[in-house]
């Protein structure tokens, strides 16, 4: 049994939920089919259950080390990323006018999971140098594309996202460094950058920044903001490598997980010049910098998803595997004992994860298609639909994994009793790095603003119309199927109830009243979602049992129980959430904050 991956799970969502083959028939994507594509996973697991697995304790065990102004990491996290970079993986997700695979990005996004489950940590590298170069390809000048994004590309180089400082982490509006224009076109960047996932490591030879500053004069707050790229180590004419661009590694940040990825307080400029080229116009930085962080929000579902698949594994082996106690009905002590998978109690938190991981995951993969369909859309009016169905779900695919696979960790350490919070097991690890999931790339908080202040609204309503389309098409598809009528019936008044309480919060006096309970809404139309990406899988597994095949029969069983427990223990919490946020609650919103502490 592998660790980091079901694949028959994945072929399940992959070819007979999201029927990924009708995709392969395009002109884009001719040159893989599915026989192709089952080797590429082969090859994936491969490496990553060679080289990234075996390592990830230790990495988390000795975490980069701040020796005299640069970093010190563990050999073998070099010798991993090295292993994916010869085996090709580093172009997955390029198309191939820039050297790359041309992969359907929902296969790159089931490709890389194998190596976020193994060992994010050292995954966290390629998924940022991925954001920055599918950026810089949007972005940047010909220029700029020519000197920066081979490198990128081919893996030579990792790039890096600096957003936060000390004093402004979402609040982009108050950041301060800046961007002095120079002669030749470039910029003089000065300021102070925090939270820099990879701004400093000993992988590779060079590390391209894409740094959000002001020019003086500009705009006040995020309207003037832009985006500059600013390498660790200044590129010569020819390609080659020149002199240090002057940015200093200030410190680490020692954190709770994903240790064996370095976390950064650069200083810009404080030894000399740091210098940096705009991309894109002036004052549309933050507008730029989101063709990266929409990507990577999908990507952090992913690996949210990927971490709780983890333990979901780890959890459901121990559990077949450890004999605890005896049936309640026995009492007789002489009797064996039976695996702890019998009892009641281990299989509800066994299903939850289920549930929750493969919901998720589902979820997942189906934005990914939707970024597939961008490419291959000829019509304007099914671009626009794919558009908004895209934005409404990526703060879902952000924050519900992050939430509820992280929860899944949790089921999973519960499981395995004292081992599970040993490091034993690498459940408790998988926990804490799964933690970061909810707060980088926009915090829970953040999204819920966005869901319901913006995407909800958006159009009137444009998005959430896209959707119940959509999920129509799913209830149509499984009205008539066994079983399946009361989850339509559940599911199509679960929407209703969303579409009852965004009209709510749109015809509110008070806008800021009407936000204040953003998460909890956020969290209440994830589970519409997941519950609509469990019809979906319930759809197929049906289909799948009348086919009749005796070896899947337990796997399709599975799936329909899973979506039974999803729709019978998780979608009916939303009505107390919904009528909540409904009702405009201020219990939250009229608190002082004296009145935690009653000083």
């Amino acid at each position: 049994m592998s660790m980091i991956v079901n694949r028959r799970d994945l072929d399940f969502v992959l070819y007979e939920t999201l029927d990924l083959e009708a995709i392969l028939k395009s002109e884009r994507f001719a040159d893989y089919d599915r026989q192709s594509l089952d080797a590429m996973m082969d090859l994936c697991q491969s490496v990553a259950e060679d080289q990234f697995l075996p390592c990830a304790a230790k990495l988390d065990a000795n975490e980069p080390q701040f020796v005299d102004g640069k970093v010190e990491t563990i050999p073998e996290l070099k010798e991993a990323i090295n292993a994916y970079r010869e085996a090709g993986l580093c172009t997955s997700a390029y198309d191939a006018d820039v050297g790359g695979m041309q992969l359907p990005c929902i296969v790159d996004q089931a490709l890389n999971g194998m190596f976020v489950c193994a060992n994010n940590p050292a995954h966290i590298y390629l998924f940022l140098t991925q954001g920055v170069a599918n950026m810089l390809n949007v972005c940047g000048s010909d220029k700029l594309k020519e000197r920066y994004l081979p490198k990128l590309v081919e893996g030579e180089w990792f790039g890096t996202m600096c957003l936060s400082e000390p004093q402004a982490g979402s609040s982009l509006a108050d950041i301060r460094s800046k961007a002095d224009p120079l002669d030749d076109g470039s910029y003089k960047i000065t300021g102070t950058k925090m939270w820099i996932s990879g701004g400093e490591q000993d992988i590779t030879d060079n590390i391209i920044n894409m740094v959000l500053a002001k020019i003086p004069g500009s705009p006040p707050g995020v309207k003037g903001i832009s985006l500059f790229l600013v390498p660790k180590t200044r590129v010569n004419e020819d390609g080659s490598l020149g002199d240090s661009n002057n940015i200093a590694l200030a410190g680490l940040n020692h954190k709770m997980g994903c240790r064996g990825a370095t976390n950064c307080l650069l200083n810009f400029g404080e030894s000399g010049d740091s210098i940096g080229y705009l991309v894109g116009e002036a004052n549309q930085g933050l507008a730029n910098m989101f063709h990266m962080m929409n990507e990577a929000r999908i990507s952090v579902g992913m690996s949210a998803v990927m971490s709780g698949l983890g333990g979901y594994l780890y959890s459901l082996d121990y559990a077949r595997n450890r004999p605890q106690g005896r049936p309640l009905v026995n009492r007789n002590p002489e009797d064996p004992q039976v695996m702890i998978s019998e009892h009641a109690d281990i299989k509800r938190m066994l299903m939850t994860q289920k549930a929750f991981i493969e919901g998720a995951q589902t979820l997942i993969y189906y934005s990914a298609q939707l970024i597939d369909q961008k490419k291959l859309a000829t019509d304007s009016a099914a671009l626009a639909r794919i558009d908004l169905l895209l934005d409404l779900l990526t703060p879902i695919c952000k924050s519900w994994p992050s939430e509820f696979c992280l929860e899944a960790n949790k089921l999973a350490i519960q499981v395995l009793g004292g081992y599970g919070y040993t490091r034993e097991y690498p459940v408790e690890r998988l926990y804490r790095d799964n933690r970061l999931n909810h707060i980088h790339e926009g915090t829970w908080g953040i999204q819920g603003l966005d869901i319901l202040g913006r995407k909800a609204q958006m159009q009137n309503g444009a998005a959430v119309a896209v959707l119940r389309d959509e999920i129509q098409i799913t209830l149509d598809a499984a009205a008539d199927l066994a079983g399946l009528a009361s989850h339509c019936v559940q599911l199509a008044d679960a929407l209703a109830q969303v579409e009852a309480t965004i009209k709510a919060v749109s015809e509110a006096d008070d806008s800021s009243l009407a936000l204040a309970n953003a998460t909890i809404f956020l969290d209440a139309m994830g589970h519409v979602v997941i519950a609509w990406m469990w019809l979906k899988q319930a759809v197929a597994a049906t289909v799948g049992l009348d086919k009749g095949h005796e070896p899947d029969t337990a796997f399709y069983r599975g799936k329909l129980a899973a979506a039974q427990f999803f729709y019978r223990y998780e979608l009916p919490k939303i009505q107390s959430n919904l009528a909540i946020v409904a009702s405009l609650d201020s219990t939250c919103y009229d608190l002082a904050s004296d009145q935690f502490v009653g000083i």
